[in-house]
């Protein structure tokens, strides 16, 4: 498999944060206070999935009318 040709469908904690450019912490945060998506379960592993993560910063799921307050 040529790692050039393929792109990750779902991602673990670190990459996700990576992707974002943010700490796992500042990550985790996010997910906790609901501004990220949370995971899937696949047999055990908590896997982000690519396409929610792009969705959000695309603005395709943004909620506008959703209130929530990320505590710093």
């Amino acid at each position: 498999m040529n790692a050039h040709l393929t792109r990750p469908i779902a991602v673990g904690e670190k990459t996700a944060a990576a992707m974002l450019d943010m700490t796992i912490r500042d990550f985790c945060d996010l997910v906790a206070n609901g501004a990220l998506p949370g995971p899937k379960d696949i047999g055990g592993h908590k896997r982000w999935m690519v396409s929610d993560l792009e969705a959000i910063l695309t603005g395709e799921a943004a909620r506008p009318r959703e209130a929530f307050a990320i505590a710093v």
